[in-house]
């Protein structure tokens, strides 16, 4: 399908769409600025449709350029997808951890810590619908792209925490449990928090509390599990349960035939 140019007579400049505005969908930009608008034109239309049901010609449409001008500033299909990551993690809110967490983690304040870091990422989240939308579609298809905020993403935020984590075991504040496992409580926590305001319950009539207070409850709980005192009593990990056996010289019931 070919898109029809129109001549602007003298005059009828007024009379153009929005889109056909300079500086709009169709109108001239500088080279970062059509880049830029065509990456927001994908990461809304792979969010809305998936990566199966999204193809360059329709972000080429949806952006008022040629499919040509597309392929000009992302060559490949895998160019595309990294230059999104990259989009989103510049123009993101959430910032890195090690940065906006930094006196917190100088005073190994525990609760501030995992506050801090829950209510950063649900505000993001809630302030980035469409890169959380997505994700969901990129995980459901098995698309590349999940793979590679996986790579570049989750698995840095899991050493991070898990790298602090193990500091506090150290310093006898945490219980020694597999620090993967205690990232993987807090994440999930968060994560399927965000998803159910976003996705699943956007009236929230499960629960319908304020971001503040569910990292604090959140984080409360967490702790709680995790640490080496709760109310002034060691806490003590359950053991495992056993089933005794029947002793070995336990004395058998007699039979009422050997009482004869």
């Amino acid at each position: 399908m070919t898109r029809a140019v129109e001549t602007v007579k003298p005059g009828a400049q007024q009379q153009q769409p929005p889109q056909q505005q300079p500086g709009g969908a169709g109108g001239r930009m500088a080279g970062g600025e059509r880049r830029q608008q065509i990456l927001g034109v994908a990461v809304r239309l792979f969010s809305q449709r998936g990566f199966r049901g999204t193809t360059t010609k329709e972000i080429a449409q949806a952006a008022g350029v040629s499919e040509a001008m597309v392929f000009r500033h992302f060559a490949t299909k895998q160019e595309l997808y990294t230059a999104i990551l990259d989009f989103k993690v510049c123009s993101g809110s959430l910032g890195d951890p090690r940065e906006f967490l930094a006196d917190a983690l100088l005073r190994k304040d525990d609760r501030a810590v995992f506050t801090e870091l829950a209510l950063a990422l649900m505000r993001h989240h809630e302030g980035d619908t469409e890169f959380l939308r997505l994700l969901t579609h990129a995980a459901l298809e098995e698309h590349e792209l999940a793979a590679m905020f996986w790579a570049r993403t989750i698995r840095p935020m899991y050493e991070f925490l898990g790298a602090y984590v193990r500091e506090r075991q150290r310093d006898g504040a945490m219980r020694q449990l597999d620090p993967a496992i205690v990232v993987r409580a807090f994440l999930g926590t968060t994560i399927h928090h965000s998803l159910s305001n976003t996705l699943w319950d956007k009236r929230r009539t499960l629960l319908d509390i304020s971001n503040e207070r569910a990292a604090a409850e959140f984080t409360e709980i967490l702790l709680r599990g995790v640490a080496v005192t709760a109310g002034g009593e060691k806490v003590k990990r359950p053991a495992a349960a056993v089933v005794a056996a029947p002793a070995k010289n336990a004395k058998k019931k007699k039979s009422p035939a050997g009482n004869r």
